[in-house]
């Protein structure tokens, strides 16, 4: 189930990509330069109010933060059918490679504004139910998005 739901973000991802630029008759879309690796991320969040918290949390501070320390924001998603549309939420970032993905993580981690972000989030009780799961992607050399 979950290898079909990373299947499937990462095809509707890209056939955004080429439909957007079919339709407004725009070439494709390249947005980092050869050698970027991308990183889908799946989080699963305790509830939905939780679920709530998370999504307030990277839009309020994470973006920013990642930003920060080197890695590219490229989209953050919202299953829409249950049971995920309730408590997941899946997002790509873009890195210079995998070295500067690991450089930019302890970073993020170590970073103090980070920290204050993350604790005072978790005030009411842990937002995640689990780890993060991540995956690293490099794009096919037929892939609109590079």
């Amino acid at each position: 189930m979950k290898r079909l739901l990373l299947a499937a973000v990462v095809v509707a991802f890209s056939a955004g990509f080429l439909v957007r630029g079919a339709w407004l008759g725009e070439t494709a879309v390249h947005a980092q330069g050869a050698g970027r690796i991308f990183e889908l991320r799946t989080y699963t969040a305790v509830d939905a109010e939780k679920l709530t918290a998370l999504h307030a949390r990277f839009k309020n501070h994470t973006l920013k933060l990642f930003e920060k320390h080197g890695m590219q924001n490229v989209g953050y998603w919202k299953p829409m059918d249950a049971p995920l549309s309730g408590t997941t939420m899946i997002y790509v970032i873009a890195h210079k490679s995998r070295e500067a993905a690991k450089a930019s993580w302890a970073a993020f981690q170590n970073d103090p504004e980070w920290k204050k972000v993350a604790t005072e989030s978790e005030a009411n009780g842990k937002i995640l139910a689990k780890p993060p799961e991540s995956v690293y992607l490099e794009a096919a050399d037929y892939s609109p998005l590079k």
